[in-house]
Formats: structure tokens, sequence, C-alpha cells
């Protein structure tokens, strides 16, 4: 019976210090802490409200058009009011298309994105690793945006020292 109680001291004990082996960095701020990456991202955001103005025009011409032809339709033949429906929706397919180019998962903007951002996330990330490693974590939770972490004690708050690693 005593043998039992030591040995579950010693697990108890065991789990404890398993279970303080982790670390808790807040990535976002590690992240907005970077000046290229709010200079990069400040970029993004210029970039896409330029392709955003480059899109909408051609929407506003759509939509020109169909405004036009509403006006036009009840004198126009069943040739002419088929013509003017095809052209409609192939400048509306053009547009889509268009859009598609610049905000789609391969477009312009997202390439963008990835040449700007990933070296920085890759620098950060690594940074955060090798300070995981010399503090001995086995794991690193990251707080930003994580509606899963209920609480993190300030003791396994190390983010302002990740932060201070990079500069």
């Amino acid at each position: 019976m005593k043998k039992m109680a030591i040995s579950m001291a010693l697990m108890l004990m065991g789990i404890t210090a398993m279970a303080q082996n982790y670390i808790v960095v807040n990535s976002e701020k590690v992240f907005k802490s970077i000046a290229a990456y709010n200079t990069a991202i400040e970029e993004l955001d210029q970039l896409a409200k330029q392709y955003q103005q480059s899109v909408d025009a051609k929407f506003e011409e759509v939509e020109s058009l169909y405004n036009s032809y509403q006006q036009q339709k009840a004198s126009l033949s069943a040739a002419t009011r088929q013509q003017w429906e095809n052209v409609i929706l192939q400048k509306e397919q053009q547009a889509t298309e268009y859009q598609e180019q610049l905000f789609g998962q391969e477009g312009e903007l997202m390439k963008q994105r990835i040449a700007k951002i990933k070296p920085i996330q890759e620098k950060v990330f690594a940074a955060i690793e090798a300070y995981a490693q010399q503090s001995g974590a086995q794991l690193v939770l990251d707080s930003s945006n994580n509606p899963t972490l209920l609480y993190n004690s300030a003791a396994v708050e190390r983010t302002d020292e990740v932060i201070e690693t990079l500069k």
C-alpha cells in the first residue's frame, strides 16, 4: 500500500513536470513587432485596394451595359436582345475571371502575399523553435486568436523573449 502511494506520488510529480515543458507565444504580437511585416501588410493592403478598384470598374461596365439594355429592350428585336444578353453575360464572366485572377487562391494578391510574408514567417517560426529548444520547451502554444486556449499563466508566456531574439 505504501509502495502504491509512493508510486502514485512519483507519477503525479512526473506528470506535473512534463506539463511544465511548454511555453505560450502570441505570434500575432511577434509579427506586429517586425517593421518589415508591417510594411509588407501595408503594401498588400494598397495592392488589394488597387485590384479592387480595377475589378469594380469591370463590374460597373457590366452594370452599365445591363442598364442600357434594359432601357432599350422593348424596342429591340428578339435576335438583338439575345445578342445584348450574350454580350452582357460574356462581360460578366470576364469580370468574374479577372477577379479570380487577382483575388483567387492562386491569384496575384496571394502570390504577392507569399512572396512578401513567407520569408518573415519562416524567420519568426525559426526564432520560436530556437527559443523553445534553448529553453527546453517541448510544446509551444500560440495564444493569438486561439479560442481553445482558456487560460495561460504569465509564467509560461514567452512572447517578449521571442521578440527580443528577433532583434
